[in-house]
């Protein structure tokens, strides 16, 4: 049986991707915040992480969630951006100290404004209101929140409320809220139409973006800011810049960093982690489109190997940070993105990121040949990958097989050519 120690993406489905090792190592005691994590939304790959799985207050992070289900909603026809909502009793449980846009009981206000306020302003009014248009209350959209955080695999969080006021179970954490951050730009990216704007008014009220980073950085279009005094300063950032695989999108990172102290220092530290990741890591070509991974031997049929080929290509991410000693984020020079440190002599160097990489990739085969008849998906293979011998990422592989059994007259001529 031939194998092709490579890169694996079957003519299958990739039913999971399992992360397994940190790309970049940063001290964290350098990085001023409680909980941060650096996501790859291409390859869903973790580059750097700290704490990101512990249970924090999400504040008005919540409303990515809020705005991730009126956007599908909005996809799927249910609701119409020009549509007018006439403002309900519902508003009544902003309290004054809120953000809001200070909707009243009859307003008309169309779905276009509310995501605008949602977004932007972080108007729990806006969330109340479109949580009760979608699922007819504010319950049953709570339950809708908690139905699309398990989908995405959300496993730390759990809403309680819509527009992310501090309650007891109504908790998420930085990994979550970057896979949350991953499915609203990959899957409803219309939201980035709201939270690239720099600034929104509704009527008599005046708001400016709360993400600082909009205003330094033109390739940063969002996420959402979000503060209560029990969760800190929050920030879910995201940018897109220019991918080193020609011909392929931008790539997209997203930062999320909770519990920092102040809005200022939430912007520093988070624009700080993207930046770092996007000059020590990036995204290769793994397998190559229509590459032969392995041939399998076929008993029982006219088949006599079923070969397991790429439909497409497959990226990984790999790490250009080669260096032992930690990264200190306090000493990261934003202005050309190099990571310093100090060597032996007690001078600040750069360290360069590395122009090639080193990885090889391990394929396990769960069969070691197919009978015929066959036609159902089969868990087939399972690929590591590794850089400089560490693992970075895994995949189960699927594939469907539909393989049709010989009849007894092929099998009979077969037989009869094995003895000649």
């Amino acid at each position: 049986m031939k194998i092709l120690v490579s890169f694996i993406a079957l003519l299958s489905l990739i039913c999971s991707t399992l992360v397994n090792a940190a790309l970049l190592n940063i001290n964290p005691q350098t990085v001023e915040a409680e909980a941060w994590t650096i996501l790859d939304t291409q390859t869903g790959q973790t580059l750097a992480e700290y704490n990101s799985h512990v249970q924090r207050a999400p504040a008005s992070m919540t409303k990515m969630m809020v705005a991730y289900i009126a956007l599908k909603e909005l996809k799927a026809g249910h609701i119409r951006k020009e549509e007018m909502i006439t403002a309900t009793p519902v508003v009544h449980m902003v309290q004054w100290d809120e953000s809001q846009m200070y909707l009243k009981k009859g307003e008309q206000i169309s779905i276009d404004q509310l995501l605008a306020g949602l977004i932007v302003m972080s108007a729990n009014d806006a969330a109340v209101t479109l949580a009760e248009r979608i699922s007819g209350s504010v319950p049953a959209f709570v339950a809708r929140m908690n139905q699309e955080a398990q989908a995405l695999g959300m496993k730390d969080t759990h809403f309680a409320n819509a527009p992310g006021i501090t309650m007891p179970d109504h908790f998420s954490s930085a990994h979550d809220m970057a896979l949350l951050g991953q499915a609203v730009t990959m899957q409803t990216p219309e939201y980035l139409h709201y939270s690239v704007m720099p600034n929104f008014s509704y009527k008599q009220h005046f708001h400016h973006a709360t993400n600082l980073v909009l205003k330094s950085d033109p390739s940063v279009d969002g996420l959402k800011t979000g503060f209560t005094k029990a969760a800190g300063y929050n920030l879910a950032l995201t940018a897109h810049r220019p991918s080193s695989i020609a011909g392929s999108p931008d790539r997209r990172l997203i930062v999320v960093v909770m519990g920092a102290k102040s809005a200022i220092k939430r912007a520093e530290v988070a624009h700080k982690l993207l930046n770092l990741g996007y000059a020590y890591t990036r995204d290769e070509v793994a397998i190559k489109d229509k590459q032969l991974i392995a041939e399998l031997p076929v008993i029982k049929s006219t088949l006599k190997m079923f070969k397991v080929e790429a439909k497409k290509p497959q990226l990984v991410t790999t790490s250009l940070y080669n260096d032992p000693s930690p990264i200190d984020l306090m000493t990261f020079d934003v202005n050309n993105s190099k990571v310093m440190k100090v060597d032996l002599n007690g001078i600040l160097t750069t360290v360069e990121p590395l122009q090639e990489t080193q990885t090889h990739l391990n394929v396990e085969l769960n069969e070691t040949s197919l009978t015929a008849p066959l036609e159902k998906i089969m868990h087939l293979a399972k690929v590591n990958v590794y850089q400089n011998n560490v693992l970075i990422q895994s995949f189960d592989i699927e594939d469907e097989v539909h393989i049709e059994q010989a009849s007894w007259f092929e099998r009979l001529l077969e037989w009869i050519k094995s003895w000649f």
